[in-house]
């Protein structure tokens, strides 16, 4: 949502209005820019009303705004709805389904969470955020082995990476692999000397 010169821009290619209307009309223009002041003030409620009074059920754009507000006002289920329709809108949006998995993770919808990270990775196999945050779920589920694979994906991408070698670390504990973890905490204090919880894991796996 920071690159707001580039969405304008996305906008004016594909808002889909008649042709003899072939650019964005200044309503929906200044409704964009005068939202993007309430945001900034963190008046959620009133930045998603000015994108509410020009809204097209049909513009990618406009839904995939007013997800992120109303996610943003704390309106998880509004927020869901209109993430769900930037979603139906382009299918193969990593950015809509990341920013879809906002209210259902608020609203505790894991399942659904997780389902949306699975589309993401259809699209995008090696997304770094994806892979670890899988890898993460599976980790709570107790399917180490499972969260092995994400991880792995993970650290071939972000070696150095403080979350994702961690994580590695942890999910190698359990899997009973110590020696493996035992050097993946030790690089955990490479990346962040006296971490508390690598130190805690050092003497779990000597």
């Amino acid at each position: 949502m920071k690159k707001r010169p580039i969405l304008i821009i996305l906008m004016i290619v594909s808002f889909g209005f008649a042709k003899a209307q072939d650019t964005i009309p200044q309503k929906v223009i200044s409704a964009f820019e005068t939202s993007y002041i309430y945001e900034t003030a963190l008046q959620y409620t009133k930045a998603a009303g000015q994108i509410k009074a020009v809204y097209d059920t049909k513009s990618y754009e406009m839904n995939l705004r007013l997800g992120w507000l109303m996610y943003y006002s704390g309106s998880y289920i509004e927020s869901s709805g209109y993430y769900k329709k930037a979603v139906a809108l382009k299918p193969k949006s990593v950015e809509a389904r990341l920013g879809y998995v906002l209210p259902l993770a608020a609203l505790g919808s894991w399942d659904s969470v997780r389902v949306q990270y699975e589309q993401i990775l259809k699209v995008d196999p090696m997304n770094t955020k994806v892979n670890y945050r899988m890898g993460l779920i599976y980790f709570y589920k107790a399917d180490y082995k499972t969260a092995a694979t994400y991880f792995k994906t993970a650290a071939e991408l972000y070696p150095f990476d403080y979350d994702i070698t961690l994580a590695s670390a942890q999910n190698e504990a359990k899997l009973g692999n110590n020696l493996i973890a035992k050097a993946l905490f030790t690089k955990v204090l490479i990346i962040e000397p006296n971490d508390s919880t690598a130190l805690s894991g050092l003497k779990k796996v000597k």
